[in-house]
This record gives structure tokens, C-alpha cells and sequence, in this order.
């Protein structure tokens, strides 16, 4: 436990209530988690992150509960903390902390000093594995705790954006310990990236709003498999789907998918609903702004708070106020009002009645960050330092385990079969 940071135990009025009722969202999600369930099996009989320390930024919500119990279920000790100030779910923190393993520092609603504190909390754990959702945890290390280097095995790296940082870093050289690239591995990128965040995106905007698809002009900011997700699910409920894109191959396979594609300054003219997904800043500034209709949604899918440039939109303002929970209103000098949503953070987990991705499709990512957690144990040795790909072996082990638990067979290759794909001496 931190010296100079308490735990979620410390900043709530009714500890024993809150841990009840975030014991019972984990129990819900669990049920619906058939691979951390075989993996629990596993971990508790095998013990294999025994005597292991793991340091924990993640969304501290009931599915990611799930996987922090399941490490330390594996003889671990936990620290975690949020990798959002507005994703933590303080009954799930406090559920956690229960554990006699687990200390969770995440709290709702934190400043930036105090979020900072409680990700240097984890690190004050001296931990022998990071994971990491943004890579806030693992910038950290490098910049304000190199000893740890030396005794941290290595990491696993969880969202796009955090990939991103991670290999500029590795290209610079910076990175000094070995991170799988969880993310980037089909278990997540096909399921995680686009169903979650695709489905959780449009359901958090309607609840948030009240407002219908049917016929509405959407336009996605990015067209990388998150963008794919949203665009594909808002088409699905009757919207028109526009799509802003930098890459010339995105965009012409969102042309080819049957979307309209149009730089951003076209598309902020016709737009009523606006989610960027890029994981890049300025996405949506002022040129934009001054030509948005009244009324627009604004909502950002990408994981830090900066796709939205809402220092621009507050110059712009003249009046700024709460319309709704969860939506801002900027009013313009000729009335026009811009609604950003859950304050620019990430809308499927910082809005009032979020609740993240669907249960089913983080079961597999979870499960994903988990054998790639023991993979580091067991194996460490035979990473170098930087990003390394999630090895195959370990993304079929979990899709595998999720068909058996569907009870979904499926073919496998014949000894002949198997001989043809791996000879290039077959020809006509």
C-alpha cells in the first residue's frame, strides 16, 4: 500500500454497501465470461503468477474487476488504479480492495494531480509486470521510477492509442522492457475494437441523449477497426454514415463499403452526430466549429480527451452549461448550440450511464491480457525489450477456449492438407 496515496477504501462514506454492490456487478459479468472462467480454473490450481507483483492502469469497471481478481487468483499481488478519471466504477474499486491481494487506488472523478498520485500508488508497489490501457503506467516508470526497470518483467499494453505510443517509443529507443501489444492481436482488434466499441459507443450517445438514429448524418472521424465498428452499427440502425479519413486506403474501403467519404470541413457543414475514433489530437477544432449545425453531437470513442479541441470550442462559446448529465452545451455568439459529450473523455466509459464494452466481447480480451501476463512469467527471458506481437498460439488458445464454451466445432486441417500448405513445390 502507498505511504502518500490512500486507497478507494479512504474516500468513500459507506465502504461495506459499496463493496456489496460491486461484488454483484462482478458476479453478473462473470457469468458471461466463460473464458476468464476456464482461466480461473487454471490460475487458482496452477498458481502460475506466483510471487509476481502487477501494477494496473485500466477502466475499473465489473469486466475489468473479472480479470484483476483472476491474477491475483494466480498468486499475484495487485495495485491498480483507473486509466480514465471518469471510467472507475467506486463499488467495483472497493469490491476489489476486498481481496487480500488486490489494493485498488481507483476513485471516480479525480483531478489530474490525484490521478497522476494514484498511478504513482502503483507504481510505489514495485512491480514485476505492468498492464496498461494508454500507457500513461508505463510512461511513468521510465520517466520517474527507471530502478523498476531492471525488476519489471514486462507489460501488456491494452488500447490503440497506448500501442501507438508504445512503437514511437520503441522507435526512439526509449522503451526498456518488453510490452505485448496486446491490441493489435485479432482477438482484440476484430471483436474488442470493432463490436465493443462499436456497439458501446452508440448505445452510451442514445441513453445519454434520448435521441434516435433513424436518419441521422454520423459522421466517423477515422476509419481504423474502432472507426469500422461505429460506422458499421450506426448504419445498422438507419443512419447515414460519413467518413473522415487521412489514410488514402481507409478511405477508399470506407468508399467501397458504401459510406460517404469527405474531408471533416465538408463533413462539419452536414453533420449531427460527430464520434472520432482516431487516436489522434485535433481531430475536430475550430474551422469545424464555426460550421456545425445547432443541435450537434459531439462525442469522442478514442481513448484520451484530446480528438475534440475543446480549448477551441470554449473560445468560441459565449455561454457554457449542463443540458443533460453527460452533455455539455457551448452556445455560439449566433445562438448555435454544439453538445459535447461525457467532456470529450471516452464516451462508452466516461459518460453517466456508460458502462463500457458488452460482456461477451471483453471476456475475450481479458482473456487475451491474461495468458499474455503469464506468458511473461513463464517466459520473460525470450523478449527483448519493446513491443512484441501477441504470439499466435496464445490468441487461438483463447479463441478456442470461447468456441468450446459455445459449443461451436469447427474443422482442422489433414496431415495432407497441412503438408500442401507448407510445400512450395506444388504447382498445376
Amino acid at each position: 500500500m502507498s505511504e502518500t496515496y490512500p486507497p478507494i477504501t479512504e474516500h468513500l462514506d459507506d465502504v461495506e454497501t459499496a463493496r456489496d454492490e460491486g461484488r454483484r456487478k462482478m458476479d453478473w459479468a462473470l457469468q458471461h465470461m466463460p473464458i476468464l472462467q476456464a482461466l480461473r480454473e487454471e490460475f487458482e490450481s496452477e498458481k502460475p503468477l506466483d510471487g509476481q507483483r502487477i501494477a494496473m492502469a485500466m477502466h475499473v469497471e465489473a469486466k475489468t474487476a473479472n480479470l484483476v481478481e483472476l491474477l491475483a487468483l494466480g498468486g499475484a499481488e495487485v495495485a491498480i488504479t483507473g486509466c480514465n478519471p471518469l471510467s472507475t466504477h467506486d463499488d467495483v474499486s472497493a469490491a476489489l480492495d476486498a481481496h487480500d491481494n488486490i489494493t485498488s487506488y481507483a476513485v471516480r472523478g479525480v483531478d489530474e494531480e490525484g490521478y497522476y498520485e494514484a498511478l504513482r500508488a502503483t507504481l510505489d508497489f514495485d512491480p514485476t509486470i505492468t498492464v496498461d490501457d494508454g500507457m500513461d503506467l508505463v510512461y511513468l516508470v521510465h520517466e520517474e521510477y527507471p530502478d523498476l526497470i531492471d525488476t519489471i518483467v514486462g507489460g501488456a499494453e491494452e488500447t490503440t492509442t497506448g500501442v501507438h505510443r508504445l512503437r514511437s517509443m520503441d522507435e526512439d529507443g526509449e522503451l526498456k522492457y518488453p510490452v505485448f501489444a496486446v491490441n493489435d492481436t485479432p482477438m482484440k482488434r476484430l471483436f474488442d475494437n470493432v463490436h465493443g466499441t462499436g456497439e458501446s459507443s452508440l448505445a452510451t450517445i442514445a441513453m445519454t441523449t434520448n435521441l434516435s438514429w433513424a436518419g441521422k448524418n454520423v459522421v466517423v472521424g477515422g476509419y481504423g477497426y474502432c472507426g469500422k465498428g461505429v460506422a458499421k452499427k450506426a448504419a445498422g440502425q438507419n443512419a447515414n454514415v460519413i467518413v473522415a479519413e487521412v489514410d488514402s486506403r481507409r478511405a477508399l474501403e470506407a468508399h467501397m463499403e458504401g459510406y460517404d467519404v469527405m474531408p471533416m470541413a465538408e463533413a462539419a457543414e452536414v453533420g449531427d452526430v460527430f464520434i472520432t475514433t482516431t487516436g489522434n489530437r485535433d481531430v475536430i477544432t475550430r474551422e469545424h466549429f464555426e460550421v456545425m449545425q445547432d443541435g450537434v453531437l459531439l462525442a469522442n470513442a478514442g481513448h484520451f480527451d484530446v480528438e475534440i479541441n475543446l480549448e477551441d470550442l470554449s473560445d468560441l462559446a459565449v455561454d457554457q452549461y449542463e443540458a443533460r448529465d453527460g452533455v455539455d452545451a457551448y452556445e455560439m455568439e449566433d445562438g448555435r448550440r454544439l453538445n459535447v459529450l461525457a467532456e470529450g473523455r471516452l464516451v462508452n466509459l466516461a459518460a453517466p450511464l456508460s458502462l463500457g464494452h458488452p460482456v461477451e466481447v471483453m471476456d475475450q480480451s481479458f482473456g487475451v491480457q491474461a495468458v499474455c501476463v503469464r506468458e511473461m512469467v513463464e517466459n520473460g527471458d525470450a523478449y527483448d525489450a519493446g513491443v512484441h506481437d501477441v504470439p499466435d498460439d496464445l490468441d487461438r488458445e483463447v479463441a478456442e477456449i470461447k468456441l468450446e464454451a459455445e459449443g461451436i466445432e469447427f474443422d482442422s486441417l489433414s496431415d495432407e492438407q497441412r503438408e500442401y500448405m507448407g510445400s512450395w513445390a506444388h504447382g498445376t
